[in-house]
Order: C-alpha cells, then sequence, then structure tokens
C-alpha cells in the first residue's frame, strides 16, 4: 500500500510541474475560436534595378561624415540626414563608399528598411568598399541624388569624367578646364567626388576644391588601404547655364587630353535620365564580364533605354587584369562612336566577396 501511495504521489507531483510547460504550449484562441498564427515580420522589398527621374528637378547631396557606433548606426544616421536635408524630395539614387570590417552586404537591406518605415519609395543603390575616409572611426560615406519639388535645373546638366592627376591640385586645374568649356559657372558645380591613393592628401582635396567650386558637395574617398602610385581623380556634375543644341552633347574640350575609351564631358539636357544600382561580375573571366554587362542591359531594358542611350559609365574593378578585361570588351556593348563620360578606378572590395568588377550607368530616356 505505501508503494501504491508513494507512486501517486510521483505522479501528482511530475503531473504539477508539467501542467505550467503543457498549458503554455496550448494555442490561445482568437475572438472567433480561431488558432492565432505565429506572427512573422514581413520580408523588406529589395532596392530597384533601375529609376527614371526628370533631369530639370535633379539634385545632389553628401552626407556629413558620423564615427558614431557601427555601420549600421552611421547608414542610418547619413540617410536622415540626406533625407532631411531633401525636405520631402524623392531620394532616388544612392551610392555608399564603405570603409573599414562592416558587412556590406546589409547596405541595401538597412536603405529598405529606413525608406520603407518613412513610407517612401526605394532608390536604386550601389556599394563600393574603399580603403579609408577622411574621419577615424568612419564607415560610411554616402551620395545621393533625389528629384526635388520643382525644376532646379531648366538647361540641363554637365557631367564631367574623372579627371586623373599625379597630385591632387592639377586634378582638380583639370577639373576647372572641363567645367569652363563645358558652360558651367563655378558656382553651379553641384557635387563633385575627388578619389585619393592617400588619405593624407585630403586637406589639399579640400583646399583645392574648394577654393575652385566653394559651392558644391564634396566627397573625399581613399581608393584603396594599400597605397597605390600617387594619384588623385575629381568626377563631377553641374548645372548648365545655357541649354545644350541636343538632348545629350558629347564634348572633348581643348586643353584636355582626348581619348577613345570616354567622353570628358557630357551635356544632358533630355527629359528624362535612367538610373540604375551595381551590377556585380562573379570571378574574373571574360564570360563572367559579359555576363554582368547583359544583366545590367535586362535592367535598363523595360525602363526604354538600352547602352546606346547610356551618357555615363561607372566601373568599380578590384583588380588590373579585371579591369584590362573591362576595357578589351566594353564597346561590344556601350557605344564606341560616342563612349560615356566614366569613372573607372581600382577600389578596395564590393558586397560579394566572389565579385571582381561592378557597373552602375546613367541613360537619356529619348523623347
Amino acid at each position: 500500500m505505501r508503494k501504491v501511495l508513494l507512486i501517486a504521489g510521483l505522479v501528482g507531483l511530475i503531473g504539477s510541474l508539467l501542467s505550467p510547460a503543457l498549458t503554455a504550449q496550448k494555442k490561445k484562441k482568437g475572438k472567433n475560436g480561431d488558432d492565432d498564427i505565429t506572427q512573422t515580420l514581413p520580408l523588406l522589398p529589395d532596392p530597384p534595378e533601375a529609376i527614371a527621374a526628370e533631369t530639370a528637378r535633379l539634385t545632389f547631396h553628401v552626407a556629413p561624415l558620423s564615427a558614431n557606433g557601427l555601420l549600421s548606426q552611421q547608414l542610418r544616421d547619413a540617410m536622415r540626414a540626406i533625407i532631411r536635408d531633401n525636405k520631402g524630395a524623392p531620394v532616388i539614387k544612392i551610392r555608399a563608399f564603405v570603409a573599414g570590417t562592416g558587412d556590406m552586404r546589409r547596405v541595401k537591406a538597412i536603405v529598405s528598411e529606413v525608406f520603407t518605415e518613412r513610407k517612401q519609395p526605394l532608390p536604386v543603390v550601389s556599394t563600393i568598399q574603399v580603403g579609408a575616409l577622411p574621419m577615424e572611426g568612419a564607415q560610411v560615406s554616402l551620395e545621393s541624388i533625389s528629384m526635388d519639388k520643382k525644376a532646379v535645373n531648366p538647361n540641363g546638366l554637365a557631367f564631367f569624367s574623372g579627371q586623373q592627376a599625379p597630385s591632387v591640385g592639377k586634378a582638380v586645374a583639370q577639373l576647372q578646364t572641363a567645367v569652363q568649356a563645358a558652360g558651367v559657372k563655378p558656382a553651379s558645380l553641384l557635387r563633385a567626388t575627388c578619389f585619393l591613393s592617400s588619405i593624407e592628401d585630403v586637406q589639399a582635396a579640400r583646399n583645392a576644391l574648394g577654393g575652385a567650386f566653394p559651392a558644391a558637395a564634396a566627397n573625399y574617398v581613399q581608393l584603396q588601404r594599400l597605397g597605390l602610385q600617387p594619384l588623385a581623380e575629381c568626377e563631377a556634375v553641374g548645372r548648365l547655364d545655357n541649354a545644350p543644341a541636343s538632348p545629350v552633347v558629347f564634348l572633348n574640350p581643348p586643353g584636355l587630353t582626348a581619348n577613345p575609351n570616354y567622353t570628358q564631358v557630357v551635356q544632358v539636357n533630355a527629359g528624362k535620365i535612367v538610373l540604375t544600382g551595381t551590377q556585380m561580375a562573379f570571378r574574373d573571366q571574360e564570360a563572367d564580364i559579359r555576363l554582368a554587362l547583359e544583366r545590367l542591359k535586362k535592367t535598363m531594358e523595360p525602363m526604354g533605354v538600352t547602352y546606346k542611350d547610356v551618357f555615363w559609365a561607372g566601373t568599380y574593378p578590384l583588380t588590373r587584369p579585371v579591369a584590362d578585361l573591362v576595357r578589351k570588351v566594353r564597346f561590344d556593348f556601350l557605344d564606341k562612336d560616342h563612349p560615356p563620360a566614366s569613372t573607372l578606378l581600382l577600389f578596395e572590395g564590393l558586397p560579394s566577396i566572389d565579385a571582381t568588377v561592378a557597373f552602375d550607368v546613367i541613360a537619356a530616356v529619348k523623347n
């Protein structure tokens, strides 16, 4: 009898211990008596691969650098600054230069999160890793293109290829020559980005660029962590004072070295242009480069433009052999008779460890 009572007591004790756990596993009933369904957060939408915008309404910004927190926080702070400066105007393109060890793959997701939270349309995104930024602890520098509520470029824009020289002073002097030839006043240069072989040259770059173009939103990045041969290259975009004779005009002004692979200045007064995010090539064979360029073509086609309409090309290779392959095959796609303005330099990295080069372009929509 004692054994029976002991067993009964143990069973009761075990039951009392298991009862809360079993109860917790029961599904709660909703108001309509239905079982509750496990809640999952909705997936964030991916940024678009291409977007169209009105040329006359484009504005350009560079977010202030920050050393607060890690990449995610700095990226959010930079986007908030850009959104604030735009005063509600939609952001259509973001180019993020990332330095340090932050996970670049998170950039698109965080961009999507910030703009979705604010119920604003998503911009296209280009993400490139660089060697360093001109602030200790800064991990991201953000450039944006937005569409103002009114026409701010009634005569169109001029896009300037990167002007390269052994020193930043000479690079800015070449940019001054291009700006003057394009019919852009120094005060009408809207944004300039200087790519440097060493971040120690940043103060010289600020002095030269700030003295020549005081109103331009300026950005400075070191291309790679390990020092390259001394160089500086400054690309830019400015507001035209007079409308060009055609929607797109390709110029190679006197005083600048003509190069058959790119145009020094392109004047654009097309009603609309199409901007893309980056398309990456994986591995380092010619077929891999061609595949990336084919994918980029497919992102443009639904927007009504082709490679024949491209007037600006950004190319971000990681090695010289890959850059040489790009030079070999690009005019199987781009218009060799009207090569776009461009920047092609060696960078530190891309959002995929297998990527070897990335491309983004801007094309004019035919009227």
